[in-house]
């Protein structure tokens, strides 16, 4: 009697899929930032932030005054960006960003503060009514020399014979509400975002690590840190503002490209005149050689003394 056949029993495999690796949030830069999100008062918050921890003290802003810059284009190619922002106690702040190597840039910065000093003074009122201003500039290329990244200029008056700061008198104390002199003259502040190196070690380095590398940590904890976590997140972006911020980065790369291709360019056209030159030498060289080696065979010298004079070959001497 025939058996049937006795088949195995298939367990049912269950296939289980892992779950996708989370990429991490990008943030937007800093410059797109100031240009498009910032400038709505909502997002105060995260400018006070970054002002409050370079400043060292409590930012509230009032309200962005207009600049040139403030305006939005059609393309957004510009390699610079300002934001003028008015404090609640009425001292100014100019931020600028500045992408591009520029040769004259200390001489901008001084020129756009001084454009302010006059700017918001109206005519006719007296010059105690000129305001602070706070110029921060960030820079993504070597401006000067000097290996920090950050930099501030805050003028004193001191003393030639003995050292001494300059006071205010007790009245422009009470009058200005000053407690030096320099409290009334501008102050800079200059970050050299590409000097900056390694992880942030405190709540302004961590400012400093966003501007370089465009990402927020979630361990960041600076003032505003919070708020542009979510604010300055590309996936957070409207569908049309995240067309213009990848129309924006892409010009970025153009740019970029075309400043390597000029400056691969230039270096080129130095080599190529560097070995011309070179070529030049020898050639002057080697003829002046032969020269000398032509009158030392008219006057009668040896073939083996002309060699040892210019080095040249006896088939070479033998040529001329």
């Amino acid at each position: 009697m025939l058996l049937p056949p006795v088949f195995p029993t298939l367990a049912k495999i269950e296939i289980v899929k892992s779950p996708a690796p989370t990429m991490p949030s990008r943030h937007i830069r800093f410059d797109w930032a100031i240009k498009r999100l910032l400038r709505n008062k909502a997002n105060y918050v995260v400018l006070e932030g970054f002002l409050s921890e370079l400043l060292h003290t409590n930012i509230t802003i009032q309200t962005l005054l207009e600049s040139e810059s403030n305006q939005q284009t059609e393309n957004d190619k510009s390699n610079r960006v300002d934001l003028i922002a008015e404090t609640g106690n009425s001292e100014i702040i100019l931020v600028e960003v500045q992408n591009n190597s520029q040769l004259d840039y200390f001489h901008r910065m001084l020129y756009g503060v001084s454009q302010l000093v006059t700017e918001y003074l109206e005519q006719g009122e007296e010059y105690g009514k000129i305001r602070k201003i706070y110029s921060v500039n960030i820079v993504y290329f070597n401006l000067g020399k000097g290996d920090d990244y950050i930099y501030r200029l805050h003028p004193e008056f001191i003393g030639i014979n003995n050292g001494d700061a300059l006071k205010p008198s007790p009245a422009q104390e009470r009058k200005y509400n000053i407690k030096k002199v320099a409290d009334i003259f501008p102050e800079y502040y200059l970050l050299k975002v590409k000097n900056f190196k390694g992880v942030a070690k405190n709540s302004l380095e961590e400012w400093i690590y966003f501007l370089k590398n465009s990402e927020i940590k979630e361990e960041f904890g600076a003032k505003g840190m919070v708020e542009a976590k979510e604010t300055l997140r590309v996936n957070n972006l409207s569908d049309t503002e995240r067309a213009a911020y990848n129309r924006y980065m892409d010009n970025k790369s153009y740019e970029a490209s075309i400043r390597s291709t000029q400056e691969f360019e230039a270096q080129w056209q130095i080599e190529q005149i560097e070995q011309a030159e070179i070529r030049g030498r020898q050639q002057g060289i080697q003829q002046n050689t032969i020269a000398i080696a032509r009158s030392c065979k008219q006057q009668g010298l040896d073939v083996e003394t002309i060699m040892a004079i210019t080095q040249l070959s006896r088939e070479d001497i033998e040529a001329l």
